[in-house]
């Protein structure tokens, strides 16, 4: 018997690979053609829609097909400021960054609009269980930038008191669930506060938040079992920025199939989104969030975009991705693309862009002299070190006293 010897596989990365970028084997979706269900529909009757890419901006920015009456003109331009202004914080915060201010800086350049576009779906009291690439979700509600770039520069305001990397956030008012950096703990987190929201038969709904590589981590298929099994009114979100720090979204598995389609074997509905299309991002995300709402348990949506800027500060993507990645991806920059769409409705304008652009520069700078005036990672005031014993256990236990009466504290 002639056995031919097994070879081990090892995807290579895509779209992205070679001394130039190659994206010829991605498909776009007539914005027209794919269908919007009904809220109630079954799992097994959109099966389809793991597979296509729900968009409603067209080549020439307009808006087309069913999936394009979800926003308004004045949720159009707040949805742009949002975006301009996230990615004007991310800028000011690397700059800080290189600085010396502050150790790391993670930004979510080009993925603007998922973040700013799926926060408007949602209502005060709902909990969002992110990673640390959402920061978006909180600068589309106003959160105060000066609270956030003080737990960046780990001053004495910061609320996390020092004991969080940079850019893990957490605002519980804001609806924000403080960031772990063990990947894929916060699925399991938010199916197991929606199903306590279920349990106490409120009306509060969770969204979890991923990134395609982390999906290969256990928590999130144990998440999908209960999401499955007890339906609680969680949005599975799952950001598919092509790039799991150096890791091509190919070696975890997006070369076989969509990430999308992960939800089938457990008979939760998906959907599979353009992530840079803010329309598309806000329309898919309220009829989830609805769905949720209606006690018709979760969804899992993909949403497909590029993350254009490192992985962090600390990373280098030069060497692993071409040059020209950026530049040829087929499905733009969400923020000129809902620039281009308003422009087009004669509902915006490059003067008005320009001056947003310049209002936003002033109030983030304003923002930074302010947050530093608390002090930065190496000047000015921290945290007391006595701060480490407290928010442990509700009542301190003796050993703990005394360890913090040895220090002097």
């Amino acid at each position: 018997m002639n056995v031919q010897p097994l070879t081990f596989h090892v995807p290579e990365p895509h779209p992205c690979f070679g001394s130039a970028a190659d994206v010829s084997g991605f498909q776009l979706s007539d914005a027209v053609r794919v269908r919007r269900p009904e809220i109630d529909v079954e799992a097994s009757e959109i099966r389809d829609l793991a597979y296509e890419l729900i968009r409603v901006l067209d080549a020439d920015g307009h808006a087309v097909g069913p999936w394009s009456e979800a926003c308004t003109v004045d949720q159009l331009r707040s949805g742009l400021r949002a975006m301009l202004k996230t990615r004007a914080y991310d800028a000011r915060m690397t700059v800080m960054q290189r600085q010396r201010k502050t150790s790391f800086y993670m930004q979510c350049t080009g993925e603007e609009a998922i973040a700013c576009g799926f926060q408007s779906a949602l209502q005060a009291g709902d909990m969002n269980f992110p990673t640390y690439r959402q920061q978006g979700l909180l600068i589309a509600q106003d959160w105060p930038l000066v609270d956030l770039m003080c737990q960046v520069l780990s001053n004495e305001k910061d609320r996390m008191k020092g004991r969080q990397l940079p850019v893990f956030y957490s605002a519980r008012e804001a609806g924000f669930f403080s960031i772990s950096g063990n990947l894929a703990t916060q699925y399991v987190q938010a199916v197991g506060w929606a199903m306590a929201s279920a349990m106490r038969g409120d009306s509060r709904v969770a969204a979890a938040w991923i990134g395609e590589g982390a999906t290969a981590e256990n928590d999130f298929h144990a998440a999908l079992v209960f999401a499955s099994v007890y339906r609680p009114p969680v949005v599975l979100n799952v950001v598919n920025n092509q790039w799991a720090i150096s890791t091509a979204q190919s070696v975890a598995g997006g070369a076989q199939a969509t990430f999308a389609a992960r939800a089938h074997g457990y008979g939760i509905p998906a959907l599979r989104v353009d992530g840079n299309d803010y329309l598309a991002v806000h329309a898919a995300a309220c009829w989830a969030v609805e769905r949720a709402r209606r006690n018709l348990g979760s969804t899992l949506i993909e949403w497909v975009t590029y993350r254009a800027a490192p992985h962090s500060t600390s990373d280098d993507p030069s060497k692993y991705r071409p040059q020209n990645d950026q530049a040829v991806w087929p499905l733009g920059d969400p923020v000129e693309r809902l620039k281009d769409h308003l422009t087009g409705i004669g509902e915006w304008s490059e003067a008005r862009h320009v001056q947003l652009k310049a209002e936003l520069d002033e109030e983030i700078a304003g923002a930074a002299k302010e947050a530093q005036g608390s002090g930065t990672l190496v000047e000015g005031s921290k945290c007391s070190p006595a701060s480490m014993f407290d928010d442990v256990y509700k009542s301190m236990p003796p050993h703990l006293r005394e360890q913090r009466q040895e220090l002097g504290f």
